[in-house]
């Protein structure tokens, strides 16, 4: 993991087409803004957890795991949720 330390309005970098980049920073938080091909898909973290079992124990293919809501947050960017 290459971890970084950047301040509001610097970039990161990702291949020659995925920009991240620093918008605003605050106690405990970060808002980052990200510039991708809309062939690209990106999806916050929390959304492609799979849910702890309760009863039974099932296998999952990761591959196979798809978000069931997902949250345009920009007309721009409908890719990114």
């Amino acid at each position: 993991m290459l971890v970084l330390t950047r301040k509001p309005a610097e970039t990161i970098n990702i291949g020659n087409d995925i920009v991240i980049k620093v918008i605003k920073t605050a106690r405990g938080t970060v808002k980052l803004g990200i510039e991708a091909p809309e062939d690209v898909r990106i999806v916050r973290g929390e959304l492609t957890e799979t849910p702890v079992a309760t009863a039974s124990p099932q296998v999952v293919d990761p591959g196979s795991v798809q978000p069931q809501h997902l949250e345009v947050l920009s007309d721009q960017y409908p890719h990114v949720a």
